[in-house]
């Protein structure tokens, strides 16, 4: 038995509270190594009543297996340690290592524990995000409510350079509600809305003003009143790590030195602050020498200060941003830019302050790698997860995976984090700092399907990039931000149609918003099977060159190629249902 793989951590991914009576328990095993694992649990202080249980192995990842128990806790107060087995060999593990036999006369000095679930640290999501299908809108470039207004826009659907403005805003997207609502879409994430000298918005000059281009407050607060109508939630993009050289109290930095009252607002190494001019600023042709730079910026970009959120005027300020949209609009979300390098302890304040307006709301990270430190129910409730990006690249875009490495990834994903976290992770794609994934696929239309049915199916809540539904192509940024096509006649129909279909089993299988998860693999070809109380979905991915038998019983709900003679294509997928 490979004991150096055995894994386990108390309070953690690997034991915590799904509710206030309901502890899950996980342990990590090498792969393929044990045969059976039992839980010995029980009350501490009623340690003779132990109870023992068998294990259920519900992932597999590339180096280990995963087994866990939901434990319904009676008094919270718990001891527990497991029973491993192989072949030939039962250890015990406990807090202090193994052992043949656990020292029950000692037990309080041996076992691990979880001393009591208190209900503040209960990691509770909102109740909306398991039935929550997003469409993320960049906003400048989906359509136009208010023609002409900047005498400066590119023509609608030339393509796109860092500079160009094409006059999309908030109008725009409310007289398109009603087409987001044909295709099923319930919630909306639209990238910043707030003043910025950029088409983009990530550089925030007034954070109190909707920018001028895409309209004002008024208009904010009907688009989501109308959406709300259609049963659509919205989530605002806040960009908290930094802002724009133009905030006006870093324009008081540059004026008045070390004397500003702003100073400490921001990262400054010393003064005179470094000046650049605004051409050298928005020349992206060539790199700008940052050798002198004496100030802290958002990546290489000096006209991004980083703001120093340990600042107590500074914090206070942006959480009474937070709440005065919330309250002013009525916002169901926010997702957070740049998440990762931003303190843990301005998230924690942020998220009391926001769940303390409404708990219902939704926060979500931009965090491109491993979250479990931000998701453990004390700063967010998910993240994009930028992790299954990347998985579905290497799989259908770049052909890098099979279906076992396809499987290993998204189990180990799912053993990262906690059930609630894992519920409310936003599954994408492609985004507006991504290729779309029909130019990673080198126009491939079935890849795409396919990679759909998987986002669809797996945990969490899936995200439509704009324009995918209607086949939309791009490289990188600034291509990926294209103009949407409006004209109907150059939509791809079949697409639209697909991705309406998956939505409306996503949005009416139960089993697909509550139900657990088990991922495996059976003669190369990928199955995820989802169930939730008598419920029962199962999808097939078939990425081999050979057709495959179809299980009896199963009825077809959607697949992206017609079966033949009761058999499966290759390289194609499908879902079940019973």
């Amino acid at each position: 038995m490979n004991l150096q793989a055995i894994c386990h951590r108390p309070k953690s991914n690997y034991a915590y509270a799904i509710c206030d009576n309901t502890i899950l328990i996980r342990i990590r095993t090498a792969k393929g190594d044990c045969k059976r694992v039992r839980l010995v649990i029980g009350v501490k202080h009623k340690w003779a009543d132990k109870e023992t249980y068998d294990m259920e192995k519900t992932a597999s990842d590339h180096l280990f297996d995963y087994y866990q128990f939901s434990y319904q806790v009676r008094e919270s107060q718990l001891g527990y340690y497991f029973l491993i087995s192989d072949d030939t060999t039962t250890v015990v593990y406990s807090e202090s290592g193994f052992s043949q036999k656990f020292d029950d006369e000692n037990a309080y000095f041996h076992y691990f524990q979880y001393p009591y679930i208190n209900e503040p640290d209960v990691h509770k999501v909102p109740e909306w995000v398991h039935k929550a299908v997003f469409y993320q809108i960049f906003v400048d470039r989906f359509a136009r409510g208010n023609d002409g207004f900047q005498a400066d826009l590119r023509p609608w659907g030339e393509l796109p350079d860092p500079h160009s403005f094409y006059g999309g805003d908030l109008k725009g997207i409310l007289d398109k509600l009603d087409y987001l609502c044909d295709l099923g879409i319930n919630a909306l994430y639209l990238t910043p809305i707030f003043k910025s000298p950029s088409n983009h918005k990530y550089d925030t000059c007034d954070y109190r003003e909707v920018d001028p281009m895409f309209g004002d407050k008024e208009t904010l607060v009907r688009l989501v009143c109308e959406a709300h109508k259609r049963g659509m939630r919205v989530v605002l993009d806040g960009v908290f790590n930094h802002c724009s050289w133009y905030l006006p109290q870093f324009q008081d930095v540059l004026r008045n030195g070390d004397k500003s009252k702003y100073k400490d607002w921001f990262y400054i190494e010393s003064f005179p602050i470094t000046r650049y001019s605004e051409k050298e600023v928005n020349d992206y042709s060539r790199p700008l020498d940052l050798s002198n730079l004496n100030y802290k910026v958002f990546a290489t970009s000096p006209n991004m200060p980083k703001l120093n959120t340990e600042n107590r005027e500074i914090r206070q300020y942006l959480l009474d941003t937070v709440v005065y949209w919330m309250r002013e609009a009525d916002l169901d979300g926010w997702r957070l830019d740049v998440s990762d390098e931003v303190s843990h302890d301005f998230w924690r304040e942020f998220r009391k302050v926001v769940k303390q307006e409404n708990p219902d709301t939704l926060i979500l990270g931009e965090n491109w790698h491993n979250a479990y430190p931000w998701l453990i129910g004390d700063q967010f409730d998910g993240v994009m997860n930028y992790p299954f990006t990347k998985s579905a690249i290497e799989t259908f875009a770049m052909e890098r995976k099979n279906a076992a490495d396809l499987a290993a990834d998204l189990s180990g994903y799912l053993m990262q984090n906690t059930w609630q976290a894992q519920n409310a992770m936003l599954n994408l794609l492609d985004s507006h700092d991504t290729m779309r994934f029909l130019t990673w696929c080198d126009y491939d239309e079935e890849k795409l399907k396919m990679a759909w049915m998987l986002m669809f199916t797996y945990v969490g809540m899936p995200c439509i990039y704009y324009g995918d539904e209607i086949g939309m192509s791009g490289k990188g940024d600034p291509d990926c931000r294209r103009t949407f096509e409006w004209d109907e006649n150059k939509w791809n129909l079949d697409l639209h149609e697909f991705v309406k279909d998956l939505i409306h089993i996503r949005k009416k299988r139960k089993s697909l918003q509550y139900g657990g998860i088990k991922i495996y693999t059976e003669d190369e070809v990928f199955y995820l099977y989802r169930e939730h109380r008598e419920e029962k979905t199962l999808m097939v991915l078939n990425l081999t060159q050979k057709t495959i038998a179809l299980e009896r019983g199963w009825k077809c709900a959607l697949t992206t190629r017609k079966f033949e003679d009761g058999n499966m294509n290759s390289t194609s997928s499908a879902i079940f249902y019973l």
